[in-house]
């Protein structure tokens, strides 16, 4: 059970750097070659759009860790947090193959692990 809480919370961590950089993003922070495919160093409003978007979605992903790992109140019952935890690390295996053939350099380089991070960390949680 120690495991599934530590992989709870790393992803939890992650998740947060990840709201602040989409935070910083939304705000107009020149740190574009890092996100949605790097073609802009300051995002446009669409892409802005998407970035809050990604904050309240990194919220409820955070949520779901801490349910699968039994520290909140789990999301409806035990098989739809278990269904959940394999979706995100489909999803989150999905952002690996994706960031890894961006033709963005830095976002290659920097959002490849992270998205690897996640996707170790909602898999320790999905088979647990």
């Amino acid at each position: 059970m120690l495991l599934v809480q530590i992989a709870a919370l790393a992803a939890c961590a992650v998740l947060a750097g990840l709201a602040v950089f989409q935070a910083a993003l939304l705000t107009g922070a020149p740190l574009g070659r890092f996100a949605w495919g790097g073609q802009h160093n300051v995002l446009p409003a669409g892409l802005r759009v998407g970035s809050a978007v990604s904050i309240v979605l990194y919220a409820a992903f955070g949520y779901a860790a801490l349910a699968k790992a039994n520290m909140v109140p789990p999301l409806g019952n035990e098989t739809a947090t278990s269904v959940i935890a394999w979706v995100l690390t489909g999803y989150f295996v999905l952002g690996v193959l994706m960031n890894a053939i961006s033709r963005s350099k830095p976002e290659r380089a920097v959002m490849t692990p992270v998205a690897l991070l996640l996707a170790i960390a909602y898999l320790v949680l999905a088979v647990n």
